[in-house]
């Protein structure tokens, strides 16, 4: 089953650091937002962060993505692997180099551990690059639900070292 029939809200971490960042980015979300189920896309800010793990590499454009879906969370996230796909997304460096990368950071009602999915994402308040775009978006009115009120709790306040994150206008 690919939908649920239930409007649900989902939010989802975008980030880049290979050839037209912004330019990615923003044709993803364009296919993101003609999938088949998915509704009311808006976006943070674009945020540019060093990299993290692997060094050698370009800087990242983050932003942190909110839908309305009646997807299921596993056709969701089948979706944003098939938009991955179409950019050339190839996984071989962990943490290296990527054209995109699309996380499914949390889906409305959904808590769960699997191997191919885990909601919320294990590693998303670890990691400022999600945490200062996300924290913007939950502001914002779509998004300022009490659904979401324990995970702008975890988020906190903004503690982000503004040498490693900046709000980008690429």
């Amino acid at each position: 089953m690919t939908a649920s029939g239930k409007l649900r809200q989902a939010l989802i971490g975008a980030g880049a650091n290979l050839g037209d960042r912004r330019a990615t980015l923003e044709t993803a979300l364009a296919r993101l937002r003609a999938q088949p189920g998915v509704s009311a896309v808006e976006r943070s800010s674009y945020y540019e962060t060093d990299p993290v793990g692997y060094l050698e590499q370009p800087a990242f454009l983050n932003l942190a993505v909110g839908i309305e879906t009646t997807l299921t969370p596993e056709a969701l996230m089948t979706a944003l692997l098939t938009i991955e796909q179409e950019f050339g997304r190839v996984r071989t460096v962990r943490w290296g180099p990527r054209t995109i990368d699309l996380d499914l950071l949390a889906f409305e009602g959904e808590v769960r551990t699997g191997p191919a999915l885990t909601l919320p994402h294990p590693r998303m308040l670890e990691r400022p690059f999600v945490t200062v775009p996300l924290r913007e978006l939950l502001a914002g009115p779509r998004f300022h639900f009490p659904r979401w009120e324990h995970l702008r709790a975890q988020l906190g306040p903004d503690t982000a070292d503004p040498a490693f994150l900046r709000l980008s206008d690429e």
